[in-house]
Parts: structure tokens; sequence; C-alpha cells
């Protein structure tokens, strides 16, 4: 097979986005104005919920983009994502601003769009663009810098079997994140049933007072759960640790975790965390950003930056849940202090007011729940499992390296 060299502005033009009004930006919306933080590093569309920002000006109707439509990150918002592309996945929702370029022109005869896809979130393509990139703090890129970037391709329909091999990757990941959504639902909706809508099983028998049903109390969440249990200390420090510090936590999920040895350790790797904890980063909690410790390694370290949450009279399952509603959110961002980055405090956490039902209603509730949340990690890890396969096969296929 013969592969061939050819600078992308051969094949491709780059469209920049519009300078949209900040006097028009909200923090709700039908119309998202997309920036940088909505790539993945490694490439992929996200939105990152209470992260986001709204327009409610006029603007040119051809910044509104469409389904299927392919962009570029211009901007390196966040360290690695210069380069990044991402495919719009609806039309009529997202707005194209200055920081970002569009795909607006390839030529089918050089190069197939979902291939050029996985060349932007390439190393080679990547480490081109950002060695061309202008500016110190913050580096960026323009269409004439990306239209210079060499690389080698393959006839057409290589390209086209290239692209479905990592897009079958791609498809069981999303597979997997649906069904670990629609797990995740099923667990809230339960959890809401039971213990906000009151319909819990044999509620019909249980007399309702001042809103508390017999047998259960209202409770501060420090009498049903412990807040930063354990930490690391000198004594019983383990010589390599994991360490979760708050960019490795998104809303329910750990994206991963980094080795240190201990003496290189940043300072604030000292919450020990054991399965069943919940932690909770205690900065801007409207991000939501939390997640459950699953079967953790021994050497598992979270940052003083999070809360650690320990269940002690309370199945862990109900813990989690009752601790990570949009009202128990609402708490936590109506007590932080702070103006850049709003904060919370052990001492909140500790003072939040939280339901404790009765022993046999928990104990109901964690036999129905702790299975969906343990299906939820088997799918994480699976997903991980598929993002390493894929990002390991990228390059030997982009490449060459390994014949399609």
């Amino acid at each position: 097979m013969t592969w061939r060299e050819i600078d992308l502005g051969q094949a491709i033009k780059v469209k920049h986005g519009f300078a949209f009004d900040g006097r028009f930006f909200v923090s709700s919306g039908d119309l998202m104005v997309l920036t940088p933080g909505n790539f993945h590093e490694g490439g992929g569309f996200r939105v990152r919920p209470g992260k986001e920002r709204f327009y409610r000006g006029d603007f040119p109707s051809e910044y509104g983009l469409k389904a299927g439509d392919l962009i570029v990150a211009m901007t390196e918002q966040g360290e690695g994502l210069l380069g990044s592309s991402a495919w719009i996945p609806e039309s009529g929702r997202y707005l194209h601003n200055q920081r970002l370029g569009l795909i607006s022109e390839c030529d089918a005869s050089l190069l197939d769009k979902k291939f050029l896809y996985r060349l932007f979130n390439s190393a080679q393509v990547r480490g081109q663009i950002r060695g061309s990139a202008t500016g110190t703090k913050v580096r960026h890129t323009a269409p004439e810098r990306i239209y210079r970037v060499n690389v080698r391709v393959p006839p057409i329909s290589a390209q086209r079997r290239i692209a479905e091999m990592l897009d079958r990757y791609d498809d069981l990941i999303e597979n997997n994140q649906r069904r670990i959504k629609l797990l995740e639902e099923a667990a809230r909706r339960l959890y809401r049933e039971w213990f906000v809508v009151l319909r819990f099983p044999g509620h019909e028998r249980v007399k309702v007072v001042d809103g508390v049903p017999q047998g259960w109390q209202r409770v501060t969440l420090t009498d049903i759960a412990s807040v930063n249990e354990s930490a690391v200390s000198i004594k019983n420090t383990p010589d390599t640790l994991l360490y979760l510090d708050i960019s490795s936590v998104g809303t329910g999920v750990i994206h991963e975790a980094t080795e240190y040895v201990f003496a290189d350790a940043p300072g604030r790797a000292r919450r020990k965390v054991k399965h069943g904890d919940t932690i909770w980063s205690c900065v801007r909690p409207n991000r939501r950003s939390y997640a459950l410790i699953w079967e953790p390694r021994e050497n598992l370290i979270a940052s003083t930056g999070f809360a650690v949450l320990t269940p002690k009279t309370v199945p862990f399952a109900y813990l989690h849940l009752a601790t990570t509603t949009d009202e128990f959110v609402g708490y936590l961002t109506s007590n932080a202090t702070g103006a850049a980055y709003p904060a919370v405090t052990a001492r909140d956490f500790e003072s939040a007011e939280l339901s404790k039902p009765s022993a046999s209603v928990l104990d109901d509730f964690d036999r129905r729940v702790t299975p969906l949340l343990a299906q939820q990690e088997v799918l994480q890890r699976y997903c991980k499992s598929l993002q390493q396969a894929r990002d390991a096969l990228l390059p030997r296929l982009m490449s060459g390296a390994l014949a399609v």
C-alpha cells in the first residue's frame, strides 16, 4: 500500500468562529457557546454541567453549528487541548466561537473526513500544531499554521477502513456510557421515589409527622457519616501512591489517578479513601465533582481539596445518593464562600441535614441499589480498557505500522 505526504492545506479549509458579545452571555439557555473546554484531550466532544456559557444576543446564522460538523480547538485552554477535534452531536444547539476552527471544506479525493478527525487527534499532528503555535501563557494556532501541517496518508479506501476500525471502539464506549447513565438514572429514581416522595415499600402503613415517617429521623450528616476520617501519616505511608486531584474527578467518575513516589507527591496528597467512600470536591461545588470509591488499590490517596464522606450508620449506596442530589448540591453552593473559587469546608458537609430512614427500609434499598452501582463500576472499567486499547492502536494505524 502506497502512502503519500501532503500538507493539510492541500485538502481542507478551516473557518474561524465568531466573536460573541460578552454582554449577552448567560448561565442557561438554548444556545451554548462552545470553547476548547468542550473537547476531550484525546479528541471528542463533551459538555460540562455548571461550566457552560449560553447566548441570548443576535449573531450571524452561519455560526450556528450543525450535526456532523468537525471542529478543532485553536486555543490551548487546558493542557493538551490545542488541535483536539470533535464532532458536533446535534444541530441548532451549539455556537461556533472565535477560539475554534470549523472544517468548512475537505477534499474527499485526498482525505476522508473521519480519517481527518483521527489525524487531528494523533501525536504527529498535535505536535506540529503545538510547535507552530504562538503565545506564552496560553498558546494559539490559526488556519494558516494548520495548513502547513505535513501528514502521511494512505489511499482513501484504507483511510476509511482505519476510521471504521477506530469508530467501532468509540461505538462500544458510547454504548457502555449510555448503559452507565441508565443505571445511574434507575438508582436516582428509586432514591427519589423512596426518600423524597416517600413512596417506600409499606409507606401506606406508616404515619408521617411533620414530613418524617415514623421510625425515621432528621439528622445532620455527621450523625451518619464521618468527614475526612483518615489521613496519611509518615508512619503509615506507602512507598508509592496513586493520587487523585480535583482534575481527576468529574461528575460521578474518576478519570485517572497519577502515580508518585511518596517523596515526590504533592503536599495535598493526604486523604485516605476506602471502598464505599464518597469524595466531593470542596471547590466550586456547583460543578459536581464527586465520585464513589469502589474497591480501590490500597495506596489510593485523595487531595485535601476533597471532602471524604465515610458511612457510619447507613449503607454507602444511600449516603452516596443522598449527598449527590440537586438539593444537596444547592445546599453546598449556597454555603460556599469566596469570589473567584467558591468553596465549602468539612464543617459545611457535617452540618448538612438529611433523613435517616428506618433500618429495614435502608437494608431493602441497599439490596436493590448496590448491584446497580456495581454494574456501573464494571462498565466504567470496561470503558477505560477500551479507551486504552483504542489509544494504543491509533498511532500504529495512523503511521502505517499496522496494515489494514
